[in-house]
C-alpha cells in the first residue's frame, strides 16, 4: 500500500472531526507517526492532530500533542484550535488556562479566531470581569472592528444581563452582519425584552443591505418574541410574510411557527401547521406534542406521540419528558409505565429531565412507590427532581413525609444541599394544607423571603388561604385575603368558597362566590358551589334563586364524571349511570358494599342531595355518584389484590370520600 502525503493524512484527520470517529482520527495518527516518524515536524498536520483531539473531547491527548510540537512551530492557530475545542465540549476553565498559557509560554496575540472562543467561555463561567478584559484586549489590537469578534463580545454582556453595555456596543458596530442581528434580537428575548425584539427585527428590515441574508434562525428568533409576549398580530404578519416569500417550507420555520402559536393559545392553528409540513423532523413532532402538553391537551399528546412512533421517529429526552408531563396531568399511570419502557429501551431514562418527568408522572399517578424509585434510580438530581418527588408526597397529603424531605434538601451540613425555589414552597404548603399543619405552614410561609430569598406569590398566598380554610379557621383566611399586598386571584376566593362549603359558612361563602362571579362569570363551577352550600344549609330559596341565575345567564353546569382503566379500556361513569354492559353486575355489588358498610358503622352523609326532596331519594342520589359506581365496576372487573384507581373530573365530595375509606377497610384494596 503507497504511503499518504502529508495533505491526504490531514484530510483524513478532518474525515475523523466531520464524523465524530476517534477510532479514525486514532488510526490516521498512527499513519502520521509510520509515515512520517515519531519526532515529525509538520505544523499544519500538528494543528490537525490538535484540533481533532480537542473537538472529539480528548483534551489530554490534544494537551500533549500540542507539547510535543516545538514552540517555534507553534502558532495562535494551534492554541486556538485547543482553546475552542475546549469552549465547545463546555471545559471552559481549561480554555481560559490555555489562553494564559499561550500568551505566557509563546508570547502569542490572540486573532478574529481566538476571541469568540474566549467571549463565550466568559459568558458561560458568568465572569465579567474577564469578559471586560478580553474586550479591552480586542480594542487593543483593533480586532474589535470585525463583526464576529464584535458579535461575540455583544452576545457575552446580553448573556451576562450588562445590557446597557450590550447595546452601547451594538451601537457602535461599524458594520453588522445577519449573526449579529439574530444575537441582538435572540438576547433581547432571554432577558424578558421581547418588545425590544420585535423592534429590532424592524430595525433590521430596513437595514436593506442585511435584510436580503435573513434566515431561518432570524424568523425562528421573532417568533420567540412573539410568543413571549404573546404578541399574535406581530406573528402573524410574520406568518404571512413567509408564505409570500415561500419560507414556510423551511423545516426550522415550521417548527418555530408551531412553537408559536403553541405558546399564544392557538392550538389549532399549530396543528394546521404541523398538518401542511411536507417534511417533519424530530423537532417538528417534539414541538406538536409540547404545545398540547402545554395547553393541556394530554390526550392528544400522547397521541401525537403514538403517531411519531409510527412515522420512525426515535423517542428524544425532550419528547419522552413531554409525553411523561402529558400522562401525569391525565394520572394516566399503565401509559406512563409504557413510556418509562421506551426511554429505558432508547436509553434516555439517565437523563436528568426525563428522569425528573418519571418521578412527577408516578407521583401524580397515585404509585408513591415507584415515585420513590424512579427518584433514588437517577444518577444525578437537580431541584426540579426534588420539587416533583415532593409534590408526589404533597399530592398524597403526606405532609410528614414533604416535612421530612423539605428538611433533607436544604440541610447546610450535606454538600448537596439545594435552595428551594417558588415551585419548591407551593408544594411544601400544599402539603400542609392537606396535612392540616397550620402552624407549621405559617411558619414556612413566612420564613421564605427571609431565610430563602423566595417572594411569596399568588399560588403561596392561595396555598396559605386553603389550608387556613381547611382548618376551619375561615374568617382568618378572609382576613388574610384582606391584608395581601396585590389583588387576590381566582385560586384564592375559591379556596375561601370551598372552605365556606365544608364548614356551613353561608354568608361569608357569598362573599367570596360574588368576588369569584365578578372575576369569571362564565365559571358554573362557583355558582353551583354557592347553590350546593345553601342546600347544605337549608336554604333552599337561595340555593333555587342561584340555580336560577346560572339559567338566565346561559350558564351550564359541566357534567362531572369518573373513569377507570381496565386492560387498556377507559370505562367513563356519570351519576346515576345505567348504560354500561355490566351494569346488573356493578348494580349486585353496590348494594352488597352498602349492606357490609352500614354493618360497619357507615351512616350516609345526605347534605350531598343538592335539591328539596324526600329523604330517601336523597339517599338514592347520593349512593349513586359517579366515583361509587366507578368502584363498584373496578372490584367487579379487577382480580383482587390490584389497586383501583379511580380518576374524576371534580373534586370528590365528602360522602364518596367517606364511603371510599370504608370499602378500601372491607374489600382490602
Amino acid at each position: 500500500m503507497p504511503l499518504l502525503s502529508p495533505k491526504a493524512l490531514g484530510s483524513v484527520v478532518e474525515s475523523a472531526v466531520s464524523t465524530r470517529s476517534p477510532l479514525l482520527g486514532r488510526a490516521a495518527h498512527a499513519q502520521i507517526l509510520k509515515t512520517l516518524g515519531a519526532s515529525f515536524h509538520d505544523v499544519v498536520l500538528s494543528n490537525h492532530l490538535i484540533n481533532m483531539y480537542s473537538k472529539l473531547d480528548f483534551p489530554t491527548q490534544a494537551r500533549i500533542t500540542l507539547h510535543l510540537t516545538p514552540a517555534r512551530l507553534r502558532s495562535v492557530v494551534t492554541w486556538t484550535s485547543l482553546i475552542s475545542g475546549d469552549v465547545q465540549n463546555g471545559h471552559f476553565t481549561s480554555a481560559l488556562s490555555h489562553f494564559s498559557d499561550m500568551r505566557r509560554s509563546d508570547s502569542l496575540q490572540p486573532n478574529d479566531f481566538t476571541f469568540p472562543c474566549l467571549f463565550k467561555a466568559s459568558a458561560s463561567l458568568h465572569n465579567l470581569f474577564i469578559g471586560q478584559q478580553f474586550h479591552a484586549l480586542s480594542v487593543k489590537l483593533m480586532l474589535i472592528v470585525d463583526v464576529f469578534v464584535a458579535c461575540s463580545a455583544f452576545d457575552m454582556y446580553s448573556k451576562l444581563g450588562f445590557l446597557s453595555y450590550a447595546e452601547k456596543l451594538f451601537d457602535e458596530m461599524t458594520y453588522r452582519n445577519i449573526v449579529t442581528w439574530n444575537a441582538c434580537i435572540s438576547n433581547a428575548v432571554l432577558n424578558g425584552k421581547p418588545g425590544e425584539g420585535i423592534w429590532r427585527f424592524v430595525q433590521l428590515l430596513r437595514d436593506d443591505e442585511v435584510s436580503t441574508h435573513t434566515n431561518s434562525t432570524t424568523f425562528c428568533a421573532f417568533l420567540n418574541a412573539c410568543s413571549n409576549g404573546e404578541f399574535l398580530s406581530q406573528g402573524k404578519q410574520l406568518h404571512g410574510y413567509l408564505i409570500k416569500q415561500g419560507q414556510e417550507a423551511d423545516v426550522s420555520v415550521s417548527n418555530g411557527l408551531i412553537d408559536f402559536y403553541g405558546k399564544c393559545r392557538k392550538v389549532n392553528s399549530s396543528s394546521r401547521v404541523f398538518g401542511n409540513m411536507r417534511d417533519r423532523n424530530d423537532v417538528s413532532w417534539c414541538s406538536m406534542l409540547a404545545v398540547f402538553e402545554q395547553n393541556y391537551m394530554g390526550e392528544k399528546a400522547c397521541g401525537v406521540f403514538l403517531k411519531s412512533r409510527r412515522a420512525g421517529v426515535e423517542p428524544t429526552n425532550f419528547m419522552v419528558s413531554s409525553v411523561l408531563s402529558a400522562c401525569a396531568g391525565l394520572a394516566a399511570l399503565e401509559a406512563g409505565r409504557v413510556v418509562h419502557g421506551l426511554a429505558v429501551k432508547a436509553c434516555v431514562d439517565c437523563n436528568l429531565f426525563v428522569g425528573s418527568a418519571l418521578v412527577d408522572m408516578y407521583g401524580k399517578s397515585g404509585s408513591i412507590e415507584d415515585c420513590e424509585k424512579a427518584f433514588y434510580e437517577m444518577p444525578r438530581r437537580n431541584l426540579v427532581s426534588w420539587n416533583a418527588l415532593i409534590g408526589g408526597y404533597a399530592h398524597q397529603g403526606r405532609a410528614d413525609m414533604v416535612l421530612e424531605l423539605f428538611k433533607e434538601m436544604t440541610n447546610r451540613g450535606n454538600n448537596e444541599a439545594l435552595v428551594p425555589n417558588y415551585v419548591t414552597f407551593v408544594c411544601v404548603l400544599t402539603a400542609c394544607s392537606r396535612g392540616g399543619m397550620v402552624n407549621v405552614g405559617m411558619d414556612i410561609f413566612e420564613s421564605m423571603r427571609g431565610n430563602y430569598g423566595v417572594d411569596p406569590g399568588a399560588e403561596h398566598y392561595a396555598c396559605v388561604v386553603d389550608m387556613l380554610g381547611r382548618a376551619g379557621q375561615v374568617e382568618r383566611a378572609y382576613e388574610f385575603i384582606k391584608k395581601m399586598p396585590f389583588h387576590p386571584t381566582i385560586s384564592m376566593w375559591g379556596a375561601l368558597l370551598g372552605a365556606c362549603k365544608m364548614h356551613g359558612r353561608p354568608k361569608l361563602g357569598k362573599i367570596a362566590a360574588e368576588k369569584l362571579f365578578e372575576l369569571d362569570p362564565q365559571d358554573s363551577g362557583n355558582h353551583v358551589i354557592l347553590s350546593n352550600m345553601f342546600a347544605a344549609a337549608g336554604q333552599w330559596d337561595e340555593a333555587s334563586l342561584v340555580r336560577k341565575e346560572m339559567n338566565d345567564v346561559g350558564i351550564k353546569k359541566g357534567a362531572g364524571c369518573s373513569w377507570i382503566s381496565v386492560k387498556n379500556s377507559v370505562h367513563v361513569f356519570q351519576a346515576k349511570d345505567k348504560s354500561h354492559s355490566r351494569n346488573s353486575e356493578i348494580r349486585a355489588m353496590l348494594d352488597k358494599l352498602k349492606k357490609d358498610m352500614e354493618a360497619a358503622g357507615y351512616v350516609l352523609d345526605t347534605n350531598m342531595a343538592l335539591f328539596d326532596v324526600e329523604d330517601e331519594e336523597k339517599e338514592s342520589d347520593v349512593w349513586y355518584h359517579s366515583e361509587k359506581i366507578a368502584l363498584a365496576f373496578g372490584l367487579v372487573a379487577l382480580p383482587p389484590g390490584v389497586p383501583i384507581r379511580i380518576t374524576k373530573n371534580l373534586r370528590v365530595c365528602v360522602d364518596c370520600h367517606s364511603a371510599i375509606k370504608f370499602i378500601s377497610g372491607i374489600v382490602g384494596r
